[in-house]
């Protein structure tokens, strides 16, 4: 025997070496089976995909793992005399499990020869084919989806480029119709009608516009020292005309203390709108929109509810997703793209806060709620106005003034929060009516030329509440009050009658009465 020969290794060992390699290779199911089949060695990665343990499987014929069509065309036999003759096989084939599920498996068989270059053992190596084209038809699938994703937001930012560019001449064209004096009323409804309809459209591409930058991560914000109010304000006097449209009973409640958060105003102002415009439209015309502000601990909150349409169990999960439009159950269209919710619930985000809706169902109405940080120390800007004269009250009293005239109700208002009252504002009779069953005011000032429900409609339905008697009500009206208007005074319980301008001296005086005497 030469010294080659005396070097090589024998069967055993070759087998003995194999079964150490076996043992290591957890994840392929790696095992010997004799020249005539049957097994002879099983390591722990066979047990695992087989479902076999070796003393059930050693000593059995290999060809139980093959599927019973395959057993009858001879294909185990054909592997192995296919391997013997070739030096390897590397195949695809469908394997059976203990259970007798089947799986598709990759196969290596690879005959051991002995010194006499017989084949005493086969090594049969295999791996599971099934979760790994899963995973190859799963990331292709993500692939196709990216892809698609692109080709969307490519053709969003397209669309709103090419549908800015007819808006400008039909601007201008509407613009040079309302430098022409006309009576006819035809041809001032159609301007009418194309200055809303051009509105809305802008309104529609400046969403698409900000959804596509948002997705591909170049919308920035210009975030500041913020005052929520203001900005609640804003965005209210915004949507007005169309809440005035549609006819809705449109309230806005608003805390006397300021609340601060950092923001960027003009987004969180476009957040708001957004919040209102879908309250109004998907709210039948002359229902009710409610709009609170308020603060929970270290949160500002903004509340928006509406009696509209609701929104179904069903789709409340969904009702962020992009292109996801709430209407489809209650027989009539509400249009839109269903980007509107999508982009404000990303604005929000991006201040850091939260945007959630609620509903009862469908005709039910909804709420949706913002929910943002509060700056804990703002750099409150210092005050150098003073009253002129002015002194505090004898005790601060809670004044609601009910007037639709928002000019009218705003600056006084603000004239009597400078003398230290807390005051409210309610723009119609049902609002007021409302506002005063949550918050019992010390004193009305009720204009008397109210649409729809007059002042002394709801002069009368408060005097019928039990807590209500004790309350001080000023009628405010824009006319002489005739005999007939002081008698009217008297059956619906007005204490005091002002025609406008009042005089502020007037109402502050009466206000002192009513504080010294409150308990």
């Amino acid at each position: 025997m030469t010294s080659e020969e005396s070097a090589r290794p024998t069967s055993r060992e070759c087998e003995q070496r194999f079964d150490l390699l076996a043992s290591d290779a957890k994840e392929y199911a790696v095992f010997l089976v004799g020249p005539t089949g049957h097994v002879i060695c099983w390591n722990v990665g066979s047990e695992r995909l087989f479902g076999y343990a070796s003393h059930e499987v050693i000593g059995q014929h290999f060809s139980r793992f093959f599927t019973p069509e395959d057993i009858l065309t001879g294909q185990p036999e054909h592997e192995l005399a296919a391997a013997l003759a070739s030096g390897r096989v590397d195949s695809r084939c469908w394997q059976v499990r203990k259970d007798g599920t089947k799986f598709l498996a990759q196969a290596v068989v690879t005959p051991l020869l002995d010194e006499t270059k017989q084949a005493r053992t086969f090594a049969r190596v295999m791996h599971d084919l099934t979760e790994s084209d899963a995973l190859l038809a799963q990331r292709k699938r993500a692939d196709g989806l990216a892809e698609a994703n692109r080709n969307k937001e490519e053709f969003m930012a397209l669309l709103s480029h090419e549908l800015r560019g007819p808006l400008s001449p039909i601007l201008n064209a509407l613009s040079i119709l309302r430098q022409m004096k006309t009576t006819d009323p035809i041809i001032e409804q159609a301007g009418n009608i194309i200055d809303r309809q051009v509105g809305q459209m802008v309104r529609l591409v400046d969403d698409l516009l900000d959804i596509t930058r948002i997705t591909k991560g170049k919308l920035r914000l210009t975030k500041e020292q913020v005052e929520l109010r203001v900005v609640v304000n804003h965005a209210a006097e915004a949507v007005r005309p169309f809440m005035n449209a549609r006819k809705h009973e449109f309230s806005v409640s608003l805390p006397t203390q300021p609340i601060w958060v950092e923001a960027d105003p003009a987004r969180m102002e476009q957040v708001i709108v957004n919040l209102l415009n879908n309250a109004a439209k998907y709210t039948e015309t002359g229902g009710l929109i409610r709009m609170a502000v308020c603060q929970n601990n270290d949160e500002a909150i903004v509340h928006v509810r509406d009696n509209g349409i609701g929104i179904a169990p069903e789709m409340l999960p969904h009702i962020f997703e992009l292109f996801t439009q709430v209407d489809g159950s209650l027989g009539r269209s509400y249009g839109g793209l269903g980007i509107g919710l999508a982009l404000a619930r990303n604005l929000v985000e991006m201040h850091e806060g939260r945007l959630q809706a609620s509903s009862a169902g469908l005709g039910s109405g909804c709420e949706f709620t913002i929910k943002l940080p509060i700056l804990t120390q703002p750099v409150v800007p210092k005050v150098t106005t003073v009253l002129v004269d002015g002194k505090p009250p004898h005790r601060s009293l809670n004044v609601l003034i009910v007037e639709d005239n928002i000019d009218a109700a705003d600056s006084m208002s603000l004239l009597l929060r400078l003398h230290g009252h807390d005051v409210h504002i309610a723009r119609t009779g049902p609002t007021a009516l409302e506002m005063a069953s949550h918050s019992r005011p010390d004193v009305i000032l009720l204009d008397i030329g109210l649409p729809g429900m007059d002042g002394y409609q709801v002069a009368k339905l408060l005097r019928e509440r039990p807590n209500f008697k004790d309350v001080v009500m000023c009628a405010l009206t824009g006319f002489t009050p005739s005999v007939a208007d002081r008698q009217r005074q008297d059956e619906t319980g007005f204490n005091h009658y002002y025609v406008k301008p009042v005089e502020l001296a007037k109402l502050l005086d009466l206000f002192e009465t009513i504080g010294a005497r409150l308990p």
